[in-house]
């Protein structure tokens, strides 16, 4: 699939619907497995959104995850969902954002009693800092269906297990609030997420709550009280704006990377002397900026899969001069691999995936300016097919 596009995954129907209805157009992807998939546009156009249904629990969160990241390459995953609070401030309707997620049930039985063995995963840095700016801004909440009260939007720890909550007293309430005491609320399906998510690349996800209840043995009469609508179309409103802030985020990296390729308004591109025989070339400028490099004429690639072929020799030219460490230069060497294999057996070329492939390369290799640079180079001319 080509362009920026966002992943967003719900675990129950009305959840599901809370999204849907903010996407124009909605239209029907069937995956070749049985999963089916709605694909759509938010208000003004520019941010697309892959919408599927995973169901209760962990596991099944992960299984369809993975089978959304791989057929649909997004620049993000959002998880959006209700949630249980698990303390006193964070009211009903309230937006949390996980700045990480605990899969509680992991631990070992022992003589003594049964030792926690959690695992955690931590949003992006660069995920975060986008939805912190969506919450300080507010502009989200005027698409909210209930104005009563403005939902206010909590960052912190969310617990992700394999039971619905729903007791302050019994002995596994106990056990969660004694050993996951900063979760600010608790869920059935953000680990798994997080998990599919680690383990394609470290793909950016976001699991966005909406609080329905607060997991206290009130459930049934918060439910009659209808927060549960009410949380969603929060958590809704919420993660369409923090969609439209990835998306925008994307393609500002993508503006900003081909003018540093292509140099200031005064001198776009480069200046090139090429001197054969015994013909000298003098340099007379009042200023250069940069520097003068000499060397043999080579003419720039006109051919994608040629480009991409040359990006993996420069790769290995850094690693050698240790400008890329061996765990970023093998995970940059995978995305150029499937590349080329997308560049190689689709016609017409797959430019969508081959360039997400490519700016995970650019990522990679962010710190050595002029490699990053040449990649900007490689995804520009990708583009340039479609």
């Amino acid at each position: 699939m080509s362009g920026s596009q966002i992943v967003v995954l719900t675990a129950l129907d009305v959840e599901y619907e809370a999204v849907r209805n903010k996407l124009d157009g909605p239209r029907l992807h069937r995956h070749p497995q049985g999963t089916r998939f709605e694909i759509g546009r938010l208000a003004g156009g520019r941010c697309r959104i892959a919408l599927g249904l995973v169901g209760k629990g962990n596991q099944s969160a992960a299984v369809l995850a993975e089978r959304a990241i791989a057929e649909f390459s997004p620049i993000a995953l959002i998880f959006v969902g209700v949630a249980g609070a698990l303390h006193s401030h964070v009211a009903l309707g309230d937006v949390v954002v996980a700045t990480h997620v605990y899969a509680f049930h992991g631990g070992t039985s022992e003589d003594d009693g049964f030792k926690s063995r959690p695992r955690v995963w931590e949003v992006s840095h660069g995920a975060e800092q986008i939805a912190r700016h969506v919450a300080r801004d507010r502009s989200w909440a005027g698409h909210v269906r209930d104005h009563r009260r403005a939902p206010k939007v909590h960052f912190g720890a969310i617990a992700a297990g394999e039971v619905v909550l729903n007791s302050t007293v019994s002995a596994h309430a106990r056990w969660i609030r004694r050993n996951y005491n900063d979760a600010l609320a608790i869920e059935m399906e953000g680990a798994g997420v997080a998990q599919a998510a680690h383990l394609n690349r470290s793909l950016p996800v976001v699991v966005v709550r909406g609080v329905s209840d607060r997991a206290d043995g009130t459930k049934e009469a918060t439910d009659r009280r209808r927060w549960q609508a009410r949380a969603v179309s929060n958590a809704a409103a919420f993660a369409v704006a923090l969609a439209e802030n990835l998306v925008a985020e994307e393609e500002n990296r993508d503006r900003v990377d081909e003018t540093e390729t292509m140099g200031s308004s005064q001198m776009s591109g480069w200046v090139r002397n090429i001197a054969k025989d015994n013909a000298r070339v003098v340099v007379q400028a009042g200023h250069v900026n940069g520097g003068i490099q000499v060397s043999g004429e080579q003419a720039p690639p006109i051919d994608p899969a040629e480009a991409i072929a040359r990006l993996a020799a420069r790769l290995r030219q850094a690693r050698a001069a240790g400008h890329l460490d061996e765990d970023t230069f093998q995970a940059a060497q995978a995305e150029l691999a499937s590349a080329r294999e997308l560049m190689r057996t689709t016609m017409p070329p797959d430019t969508g995936s081959v360039t997400v492939a490519l700016k995970k390369v650019r990522g990679l290799v962010a710190d050595v300016a002029a490699l990053a640079a040449e990649v900007a180079s490689v995804i520009a001319l990708v583009q340039g097919l479609s």
